[in-house]
């Protein structure tokens, strides 16, 4: 019946000059996300973004369970460039990126839209062994450094090691995911690395050499981002999925709900204790803000300048027109939270 009366208004619609969409919204079987990072062990789930407290507290599960579409997470601890061929390939529909592997695979021709911002301003420690004598970073000159490269890690490490008048080149650098370098931190096998201490120091086999907090131009934002195929499909269903990622910002930026959300993050097997420290201190409304604002475009745009220098991409990419905003301005005015964020300036500085 659906089919024949589809049949019967198609013609009706174009002779009236109308969207044949006005008359009927197709959903999508299932809707699926590639997240680039995984718990320990490669256990599919992560902590310290709204994003996870989305997928722990199954809201995309009950917002579309009406509707008989399944939500399909994939999480992969190869981080975004697996994110990037997953896309590629057809298997995901929307992704979590850090800012490096979302230019590279922007520049290689892979067409999505920015629609929401996940996490911001984030700690970074710079970790050696236990037993390393280095006060400095150009004291570990000439050893060993792991860094994940292809991620958002390798160019935190370049910006790092530039603001200390280093670079690469100083090093020996390997290519280790988090938990691999822990390990061999704990081994001895490298002189250093960026990871969370808190595990290592209380087993006695590392320490920070340096600790930044919430800087606003080391660790830069993480991203969700849309398939223009499937956003151009159904983007009824994308303003529904971010209605729901928006609630959940509302809800993380409570501060009644911290210490349960470091627990919700715990199922990923990293320890509750690690993510307390590593948020203690912390905004959660600015942390956990979703605003694409004039810092987060800025920020972007350095990140794509970057990459370019060190040779990471070959092609420039554009950021202004990578952006699609209607969703997230849809949903703060449909869920009453256009004023709840603060928006940040090109410097990180609130604007009201």
């Amino acid at each position: 019946m659906k089919k024949f009366l589809r049949t019967l208004l198609l013609p009706l619609a174009v002779l009236a000059g109308l969207p044949v969409a006005g008359f009927a919204q197709d959903n999508p079987a299932e809707i699926r996300l590639g997240i680039s990072s995984a718990g320990v062990g490669g256990k599919p789930k992560t902590g310290s973004t709204y994003l996870a407290n989305v997928h722990l507290r199954g809201l995309l599960e009950n917002e579309f369970a009406k509707d008989g579409i399944k939500i399909v997470w994939y999480f992969f601890p190869a981080a975004g460039p697996a994110t990037n061929e997953a896309f590629s390939n057809k298997k995901i529909d929307f992704g979590h990126h850090g800012d490096l592997p979302m230019i590279v695979g922007r520049s290689t021709g892979l067409k999505h839209k920015i629609i929401l911002v996940i996490s911001r301003f984030g700690p970074l420690y710079f970790v050696v062994p236990a037993a390393s004598q280095a006060k400095t970073l150009a004291d570990l000159k000439g050893k060993t450094i792991s860094n994940f490269k292809g991620t958002n890690q390798q160019l935190f490490l370049a910006r790092l090691l530039r603001r200390n008048g280093l670079t690469e080149k100083d090093f020996r650098i390997i290519s280790q995911d988090g938990y691999a370098s822990r390990t061999s931190l704990a081994t001895g096998d490298i002189d250093g690395t960026i990871t969370t201490p808190w595990s290592l120091e209380s087993r006695g086999v590392a320490k920070r050499l340096i600790e930044l907090r919430d800087d606003k131009f080391i660790t830069t934002p993480s991203t969700l981002w849309v398939g223009e195929e499937f956003e151009k499909k159904y983007p009824h269903i994308v303003q529904r999925l971010v209605n729901v990622f928006v609630k959940a910002a509302q809800w993380s930026s409570e501060e009644e709900n911290r210490e349960t959300q470091y627990k919700l993050w715990a199922q990923s097997g990293n320890a509750y204790e690690d993510y307390k420290h590593d948020w203690e201190g912390s905004n959660l409304k600015v942390r956990h803000s979703p605003l694409i604002d004039d810092y987060y475009i800025n920020i972007t745009k350095k990140a794509v300048a970057e990459s370019l220098e060190f040779k990471l991409i070959r092609r420039d990419v554009t950021v202004d027109d990578w952006i699609e905003p209607k969703y997230l301005t849809t949903a703060l005015k449909e869920l009453g939270l256009e004023n709840y964020w603060t928006p940040l300036d090109k410097d990180g500085n609130p604007v009201r």
